[in-house]
Parts: structure tokens; sequence; C-alpha cells
């Protein structure tokens, strides 16, 4: 029975190696800093152990290794030998009862140390991983102190190879964006996080890797003041604006002054006063098309009005974004305009995609499963359409890119209102153009 109880103890030392391995392995950093900021003990250690993979993964190898030779040589001395014997005492030759009481025993170890010593101890190590690291750094840390000299030993032999091979150092951990829409979906699948919590995290992520010309209205369809209609034209404005700033020009939208607020021409009107433009205008800051969403936001905090002019290169107006704008992407639209927006993307019965030309293309790219190429100067459906074609496309016509087919369903005017895209049909002869995807003549 000692020998018995003293394999099992060395199958159960050889799982708490493992275990240890994994569950340092596995956890997380930022929870491993995080706990270690709170005080819970363990979590300096298990972060040290972390941060230094090498000599922690020599450490456990070193154990792990020791314990299976000494399991496996005591076993078949002691427990292998003793099975021979009683074989033999049932009247089985010795030259058979021998090895066969050996195989039995080393069958039977090696199971146990698979099944106790390896398996079992880490799927624990996998459920909690930021817990049992805590509990079981201390003593790794004790181990690998004992065992310094055979650790550096092994630790320098693995980073000499390394080096041989052209490898570089241990690459520092990172957490993408990818990493964390998937957590976050993973936390939505499971009820964690409820789903408009999950679409407004995206709409954050989304907005942090988006420019402004991305998020801006664009000049086409911006509403503005001209200093040279006259007072019955500023009146006429005033009454019918949809929006509550305006940017005012002179004579032409390109040479915008800067910006009145609506209600202050509405006061004026309703004193009965001679409207004066100039007199309520407004500097409102400039920031370039390529700006990030993010820092616009910034401007914006710090303007005096809430709004903010984009130029391109050539300071030529190419829109304005407004707070309504940025935030339009985390939490969408309210009331009047969410009743006048059409759905954006619409999945038919044969599998095809009904999208806006408007649709931003990032959120097309998740619906569609595409990746984007980088760097690009499109950000909408329409404008990838007319990337792939290289022109202005009428009704109908139609172009490959990214693994589908696009087709243009509906212009309004020079802009391309819907498009019809499913996948590439195979064997389709189509004409690439350089640079961009391929046009069907």
């Amino acid at each position: 029975m000692l020998d018995l109880a003293i394999v099992f103890a060395l199958v159960l030392l050889n799982g708490c190696f493992a275990l240890s391995e994994l569950a340092i392995v596995s956890a997380r950093r930022p929870r491993l800093r995080a706990m270690a900021e709170d005080g819970r003990a363990g979590a300096r250690a298990a972060l040290a152990l972390a941060e230094d993979p090498g000599k922690f993964l020599s450490t456990v190898q070193i154990g792990i290794t020791l314990v299976g030779v000494v399991a496996g040589a005591f076993s078949g001395a002691t427990l292998g030998g003793a099975l021979g014997r009683w074989l033999a005492g049932l009247g089985v030759p010795t030259a058979v009862a021998d090895p066969v009481g050996f195989g039995a025993v080393i069958a039977l170890v090696t199971y146990l140390s698979i099944v106790v010593g390896e398996l079992v101890p880490k799927r624990f190590a996998l459920r909690r991983p930021e817990a049992l690291a805590c509990l079981v750094a201390p003593p790794m840390t004790i181990v690998a102190r004992v065992g310094a000299p055979a650790v550096w030993l092994l630790d320098a032999s693995t980073n000499l190879i390394f080096r041989l091979l052209g490898q570089t150092d241990d690459p520092e951990e990172k957490v993408t964006q990818d990493d964390v829409r998937t957590l976050i979906a993973e936390a939505e699948r499971h009820g964690s996080i409820e789903s408009s919590e999950q679409r407004m995290i995206q709409g954050v992520l989304r907005l942090g890797s988006r420019p402004v010309r991305a998020v801006m209205t664009p000049r086409g369809e911006v509403d503005w003041l001209d200093l040279r209609a006259g007072q019955a034209g500023w009146r006429e404005m005033a009454l019918t604006a949809r929006h509550s700033l305006l940017p005012v020009g002179d004579g032409s939208i390109d040479a915008v002054l800067g910006v009145v607020r609506v209600r202050d021409l509405l006061a004026a009107l309703a004193r009965d006063e001679t409207l004066d433009p100039r007199g309520l205008m407004r500097p409102a800051p400039v920031v370039p098309d390529t700006a990030e969403a993010l820092a616009v936001l910034g401007v914006l905090r710090e303007s005096k009005v809430p709004m903010a002019l984009v130029h391109d290169e050539y300071g030529h107006l190419e829109g304005l974004v407004t707070p309504t704008d940025l935030t339009g992407t985390i939490i969408g639209d309210f009331g009047a305009e969410a009743e006048e927006a059409h759905e954006p993307a619409v999945q038919r019965d044969d599998g095809s995609w009904l999208l806006a030309g408007a649709m931003p293309l990032d959120e097309a790219a998740e619906i569609l499963g595409i990746k984007l190429p980088e760097p690009r100067s499109y950000q909408t459906i329409g404008g990838l359409v007319l990337h792939l074609m290289g022109r202005i496309p009428e009704a109908d016509a139609r172009a490959d890119g990214l693994g589908w087919r696009w087709e243009v369903v509906d212009m309004d005017g020079r802009r391309i209102d819907k498009v019809l895209v499913h996948p590439k049909a195979p064997g389709v002869a189509a004409l690439r153009r350089p640079g961009g995807g391929a046009l069907e003549r």
C-alpha cells in the first residue's frame, strides 16, 4: 500500500506542475495586474512568472521530467516486481510473469499520469486561470529558486536555439480590436451584456478607426446661409432651416466665414429687427478630412459652437461634422432621423444583400465577412464601387471585388443609392483593373 501511495503522490505532483503551467500561461496579464493592485495574495508572483515565461517553463519542465522519471522507475521496480511475483505464484512462467507485471504497471501509471496528472489539472486551470495562477505562483517561485542553476541552463540553451533560428524575444502581449470584438460577442452570447450594449461598444470601436470624412455630412447635403441672399433670403432660410446651425458663406459654400445659430435669426425676426448674419456669426473650427473622428470629438468639445468644417488638402469644403454625427455612429439616429432613415442592409432570400450606397464600409465588412484593404481612400459602399469601376456608373453596372459581385441597382443623380451584393459566381470572365477589382464588360 505504501508503494501505491508513493506512486499516486508522484502522479498528483505531476498534476500540480501541469496545472501550474497552464494556469500561468493562460492567465491574462491585465487581470493579474488588477488583482495585484487589489492586494490579491500571489498575484504579483503570478505576474512575475507570466512576464518571464522562459524561466517558468524551464522550471515546470524540470519538475515534470523528474517526477515522470522517478514515477516510472519506482513503479517498475516495486509494483512491477510485486505483480510479477504474484503472477508467478499463480503458475504463470517467470519468463512471462515478470515482463507482463512490469508492462501492466507501466501502462497503469501512464494512464493515471495522463488523466490525473495532465488532463484533469489542465481542465481545472482553463476554468479559472487567474485564481489558480495566484494560488500556485508562490510555491512555483520557490521551486524556480531552488533549481536556479538547472533553470538557467535550460533557459539559456532555449534562447540560444531561438537566436540561431533567427527568432526575436517573446512578443509583448497585445489585445487587438478583433480580440475585443470577439470577447464582446462572447459576453453577449452568454448574457453578460445586453445586445444594445454590444452594439454601442462596437460603435465606439468603429468610431475610433474612422476618419472624420466617414462620419461627416457631405458638402452636397449641407444647408448654408449666403451673405449675398439679402433680407428675404435670410428670412426664408431661418424659417425653413432643418438644422440648428448654419454655415455662413460669402456667395459660395467654399467661402465659409463662420456659423450662425438659427435661433438667433428667429429671435431677431421675433423682435422685428433687421437680420444681420455677420453680427450673429461665430467662428467654427476647421479640421482636415483625414483627421480621426475621435480627435475631432475633442475639437468639438473645446469649440464655442458644436460644429466643425471639414476641408480637403486643397482647402475646399468637403462637409461638416457635429456631435450628433459622431454619436450617431455609436447609438444610432433619434426621432425623425431614425424614421426617415432606411434599413442600410437587407438580406434577400437567395443570400444576397441589398446595401445603401452611403452605408459605412466597415459596417458592411462585418456583415459580409470581408477584410478591407488598408490604407484606402473610400469609406462607403458607394466609394468602394467607384473604386472598383473607376468611373461614375449607370444602373445595372457590375464589378467584382473582395470575393463579391457588386451591382448598382439605383442611382440618385451621380450618387450611388443602392447596391446589390452577392458572392462572385465561379467561372465569370472579368477584366481586372490595375490596383482595383474586376470590371465586367
